[in-house]
């Protein structure tokens, strides 16, 4: 509308008669972070460069496939060592990938769609592609080295999308994730307040117990920023690796088929085969059907490189829960006591009692969820602290992750009066723009509460939240009590008889 009326006429003028809008942000958009195949768009690299893809069909294209590990098999090298073996014509024997042949992360990605996941990003710090013999798995990769002092964290910080930060390679380095990647995860997910990061324990040898683990784990992971943290346990005897993707060219060079099978008829097979000295890709499928054919033995062997090459971490999976559960009831639900999918069983069947001290933590309160199987039910996600298990108010991991997105929900949407003049006006238009969107939350079930006034409080103004000399500091003080609901951990029954009536 003209600012002066020099001309008769008529002029309208629309004035806004809502304030403005609190959108809520996406909750559940993890960014997983390791080594792929390739990761090239349209001719251009993208390692080092957080790239958004919504699909695992997206992925194979960008990123490639998985790893193509090799392993070998061998009688126990000490007998009187505790060692994950299997029978082999009557003979224990056991199987060790090959150096430098550990890849979580493809078949983690799997597990990640499988189990509801949709949008993420995929950060590749380097690629295997091409390299055959293998590949190292380095702490530095992740949080930078004198010669890359740029760490992935650094790099993250100017992405806000991403809400959970899973790293499932890490894992093979060992105990010493603990305090080289997983402490810098939490450092940047406080840092950002936006994200949390979802952690691995070590896989468990049959040689060592259960507490022995999780004490490695909560003395490697000390004590600072624990409620930006959820860690899951033990690791998961997955079925994302199909029976066809396994065959003899798993098996190291040092390994000769010719003295491990005892069929005759295959036996003949390796020979020909050898005598041939084809490297086709023809050649080697129909060698491969000739052994299936003629040696249960082979196999036998197939089966088991696929069941290793299944055993998985679980906080891949545990990032399609998330994102299953957001969608479906909401981030206020606990992601627990929902099923797996993909996974036949956990690698170590946790009893309820060995749960306890998993759970609760005394000491440090560092608490470990845990993915038991129910017998008629499946595979169950059977906790849902933080690792700050111990805190009345971060304790649940639902709670975090939805203050989470109010907190950035209500960043995002007050942005816009940055600047705008710090008066009643503006105060009365930001209290009922973050009004409506907590009431839409409470009516949605985030939070608890009979009545909003119970659910929800907000203030903001002079004599309120600020004083005089913070409005002349330029400082405009926002108060939100929120009443989050929380899990209903511990369900207690109580059953008392009473006196018959006549």
């Amino acid at each position: 509308m003209a600012s002066t009326f020099m001309t008769p006429g008529v002029y309208i003028k629309e004035e806004n008669a809502f304030p403005g809008s609190a959108v809520a942000v996406e909750t559940a958009v993890p960014v997983f972070i390791g080594y792929t195949e390739k990761a090239e768009r349209n001719g251009k690299s993208l390692i080092g460069k957080p790239t958004a893809i919504t699909s695992f069909a997206e992925y194979t294209e960008t990123f490639g496939g998985g790893f193509h590990a090799k392993f070998t098999i061998a009688p126990p090298a000490d007998p009187k060592v505790k060692q994950e073996t299997f029978n082999l014509n009557g003979k224990d024997m056991v199987v060790t990938i090959k150096a430098n042949n550990t890849a979580y992360f493809y078949n983690c990605i799997r597990l990640f769609y499988a189990n509801g996941g949709g949008n993420c990003y995929i950060y590749s710090v380097d690629t295997y592609g091409g390299k055959p013999d293998g590949f190292e798995i380095k702490a530095s990769d992740f949080i930078g080295s004198p010669d890359n002092p740029v760490s992935v964290f650094e790099v993250l910080e100017k992405e806000y999308e991403p809400t959970l930060i899973v790293i499932p390679d890490v894992i093979a380095l060992g105990k010493d994730v603990y305090n080289t990647v997983y402490t810098q995860v939490l450092n940047h997910c406080h840092k950002m307040q936006s994200r949390m990061g979802l952690f691995d324990l070590r896989k468990q040898e049959p040689s060592e117990k259960t507490d022995d683990l999780a004490e490695e784990f909560r003395t490697g992971i000390g004590v600072n920023f624990l409620n930006y943290g959820a860690a899951y346990y033990p690791w998961l005897k997955a079925g994302v690796v199909q029976p066809g993707e396994v065959d003899f060219e798993n098996l190291d060079a040092s390994m000769d088929l010719e003295t491990l099978l005892p069929e005759p008829a295959a036996i003949e097979i390796v020979k020909k085969f050898k005598a041939a000295n084809a490297s086709d890709a023809g050649s080697k499928k129909n060698y491969h059907q000739s052994l299936k054919a003629a040696s249960p033995t082979y196999g036998n062997i197939l089966d088991e490189l696929r069941s290793r090459l299944n055993e998985l971490p679980p906080a891949a999976a545990m990032a399609g829960i998330f994102t299953l559960v957001d969608n479906s009831r909401g981030v206020w639900k606990a992601p627990a006591n929902v099923s797996l999918s993909m996974v036949n069983a956990p690698t170590i069947n946790i009893s309820s009692e060995a749960q306890q001290k998993l759970n609760v933590d005394v000491m440090a309160g560092i608490s470990i969820n845990v993915i038991r199987p129910f017998p008629g039910i499946g595979t169950l996600v059977w906790g849902a602290r933080t690792l700050d298990g111990n805190s009345q108010d971060w304790r649940y991991i639902n709670v975090r992750r939805t203050l989470i997105m109010i907190e950035q929900s209500l960043k995002l949407a007050t942005r816009a009066y940055v600047f705008e003049p710090n008066d009643a006006s503006t105060w009365i238009t930001v209290k009922s723009m973050i009004n409506n969107f907590l009431a839409n939350l409470w009516k949605q079930g985030a939070l608890a509460g009979a009545v909003p006034e119970q659910a929800f409080d907000v203030q903001i103004g002079l004599g309120a939240t600020m004083t005089a000399t913070d409005i002349l500091d330029g400082l405009m003080k926002i108060t939100v009590k929120v009443a989050v609901v929380r899990p209903a951990e511990f369900i207690v029954i109580t059953f008392q008889q009473q006196q018959q009536l006549s």
